[in-house]
């Protein structure tokens, strides 16, 4: 039902929006009939829940791996290996919604995160992207994405923040930002 050609996108950056934008995406392709998958790293699932259902109520699919991060989550003891090994499982299980070619539109969140954090090597992602489906628009957010992976995509969008009511003392907001 999507294009003929899918191209590879990034949204990165210090800026909030990427998620926000690449859900938008998953909305607009699914609104035509496109097959979707969103699969997301280093996110609570507890926290992102309504993101989730409305994903779901829409006919997205929604996977998650590696559902938290040692910076994010306040849980500083996060064990590092068990969680290198959770991304490595999303990477197999990625490759295999590549060999099974059931989407249009597959949306990784914060994978761009997992290769800066060192969760996964940038040497696999970087297969990963030469071995996407030519019919699949792909698209990867997080922040920190590499110049290898930049110069692979066809499309970036860098998100930077100008001002944010966070540097002004107010808390992450229910509904704005999960």
């Amino acid at each position: 039902m999507g294009n003929k050609q899918g191209l590879i996108q990034i949204y990165t950056g210090p800026g909030k929006g990427k998620t926000t934008a690449a859900c938008g995406l998953a909305l607009r392709a699914s609104a035509h009939k496109w097959k979707v998958c969103y699969i997301s790293f280093h996110k609570d699932p507890k926290q992102s829940k309504p993101l989730y259902v409305c994903l779901k109520k829409n006919g997205i699919t929604v996977h998650c791996f590696a559902q938290s991060h040692p910076l994010c989550s306040g849980k500083k003891n996060a064990c590092f290996a068990d969680l290198k090994k959770q991304c490595s499982r999303g990477l197999k299980f990625i490759e295999k919604i590549f060999k099974d070619n059931l989407y249009d539109l597959l949306i990784i969140d914060e994978l761009n995160i997992c290769v800066r954090d060192g969760f996964l090597p940038e040497k696999d992602v970087l297969k990963l992207m030469a071995e996407k489906p030519d019919n699949l628009e792909l698209v990867l957010t997080g922040r920190g994405a590499t110049k290898k992976m930049i110069k692979k995509a066809d499309l970036v969008s860098f998100i930077k923040e100008i001002k944010h009511p966070f540097n002004q003392g107010i808390k992450a907001r229910k509904g704005i930002e999960y």
